[in-house]
C-alpha cells in the first residue's frame, strides 16, 4: 500500500525504449554499468545550463560508445564552431579509454518534457520566486502546448517554513495505471538557503494505440492504412455497344406500316386476358384453402331437407256441442 512506481520504468518494453542499449558478459557488466553512470554525471555537471532532458548510450562490438544527448539548447552543447563537443569527446575518451561518438538531438517542444519542466520550476524556486506562481505558470504553458494532463508536486521547507510540507497542483487527467498512456516523468532538486526542495512533474501526452507500438509494419504500409485498410479501386466498366446506329433506326421508323398501332391492340388484349387468368386460379386456390365455409354450406341444405321431411302436426278436431 502506498508504494510508488517510476512511470518511465513501469512502461519499459510496452512502448518506451531503454536509455542504455548494450550487451555485456557477466564479468564486464558491473564495470560498464558504472562507466555509464559516471559518464552521465560528468555530462550533466558540465552542461548543467544546456537543458539536457535525456542521455542515451549504445555500445557496439568494436568497443565504440555512442552517446545521444537530447537537449533544448543545442547551441550551448555544440559551442562556437563545435569546440565544446570536441572537448567533451576528448575528455570522455581519456577517462574511459573507449572511442566515443557524440550525437545531439534538439527537443522542439521543451514544455512537453517533464524533466525540463521540473528543472525550470526548481530554478525559479532557487531565485526566490513563489512556488505556487512557478507551478501554475508551468502547468499553463504545458497545457497550451497540447498536453492532456499535468501534475506538479513540490515538497520541503516551502517559503522557508520551519515545518516541511508538500504541495501539488494538477490540471487535466494523469492515468498512471494505464500502460498505454504516454506519461513522461521528471524530477529536480532546488537547493535553497533553507534546505532542499524536491520537484516532481508528470505530463500525460496521449494514449498510444497498439498499431503505433509496432516498430515495423508489413510491406511498408503507413499506420493509417494498417488501422483502416482501404478497398481496392473498382475496375473501369467498358461502355455498351449500341444496337444500331441512328441512321438505321430512322430507316426502320420510316419503313414501318401505318397499321402497326392497330395490330398492337390484340396483343394488349391477350396480355390482359393472360394476366387475368392467374387471378381466377388464385381465387380458386383461396377457396380451396378454406374448406370450413363449404362444409357449413353443405350442412344447411341437409337441415332444410330434414325439416321438410318431418310431418306437420294435424290440428285436433273440435267437439261438437
Amino acid at each position: 500500500m502506498g508504494h510508488k512506481v517510476h512511470p518511465n520504468a513501469f512502461r519499459f518494453g510496452v512502448f518506451r525504449p531503454w536509455e542504455a542499449n548494450w550487451f555485456a558478459n557477466p564479468k564486464d557488466y558491473t564495470k560498464m554499468l558504472h562507466e555509464d553512470l559516471e559518464m552521465r554525471r560528468t555530462i550533466l555537471a558540465r552542461l548543467r545550463n544546456a537543458g539536457i532532458a535525456k542521455i542515451e548510450t549504445e555500445r557496439s562490438s568494436n568497443a565504440q560508445l555512442t552517446v545521444t544527448i537530447h537537449t533544448a539548447k543545442p547551441g550551448i552543447v555544440i559551442g562556437k564552431g563545435g569546440s565544446s563537443v570536441d572537448q567533451l569527446r576528448e575528455d570522455l575518451e581519456k577517462r574511459f579509454g573507449n572511442r566515443v561518438r557524440i550525437s545531439i538531438q534538439e527537443i522542439k517542444q521543451p514544455e512537453l518534457d517533464a524533466q525540463l519542466v521540473a528543472e525550470n520550476i526548481a530554478s525559479q524556486i532557487e531565485r526566490r520566486i513563489s512556488y505556487k506562481r512557478a507551478m501554475k505558470q508551468a502547468i499553463l504553458r504545458t497545457m497550451r502546448s497540447g498536453a492532456k494532463g499535468v501534475r506538479v508536486y513540490c515538497g520541503g521547507r516551502l517559503r522557508g517554513a520551519e515545518m516541511a510540507r508538500r504541495e501539488w497542483d494538477r490540471e487535466g487527467r494523469v492515468p498512471l495505471h494505464t500502460l498505454r498512456a504516454d506519461i513522461d516523468f521528471g524530477r529536480a532538486t532546488a537547493k535553497t538557503t533553507f534546505g532542499a526542495i524536491g520537484v516532481k512533474c508528470w505530463i500525460y501526452k496521449d494514449q498510444i494505440s497498439p498499431q503505433q507500438r509496432r516498430l515495423a509494419i508489413a510491406d511498408g504500409a503507413p499506420i493509417g492504412e494498417a488501422i483502416a485498410p482501404q478497398p481496392e479501386a473498382p475496375e473501369p466498366v467498358a461502355p455498351r455497344a449500341e444496337a444500331a446506329p441512328a441512321e438505321t433506326r430512322a430507316a426502320a421508323v420510316t419503313t414501318e406500316p401505318v397499321a402497326a398501332p392497330a395490330a398492337e391492340t390484340p396483343a394488349r388484349r391477350a396480355r390482359t386476358t393472360s394476366t387475368a387468368r392467374p387471378k381466377k386460379t388464385e381465387t380458386t386456390a383461396d377457396e380451396a384453402k378454406k374448406p370450413a365455409p363449404r362444409a357449413r354450406a353443405a350442412a344447411r341444405p341437409k337441415a332444410d331437407a330434414a325439416e321438410n321431411k318431418t310431418p306437420a302436426k294435424k290440428p285436433a278436431p273440435r267437439k261438437k256441442t
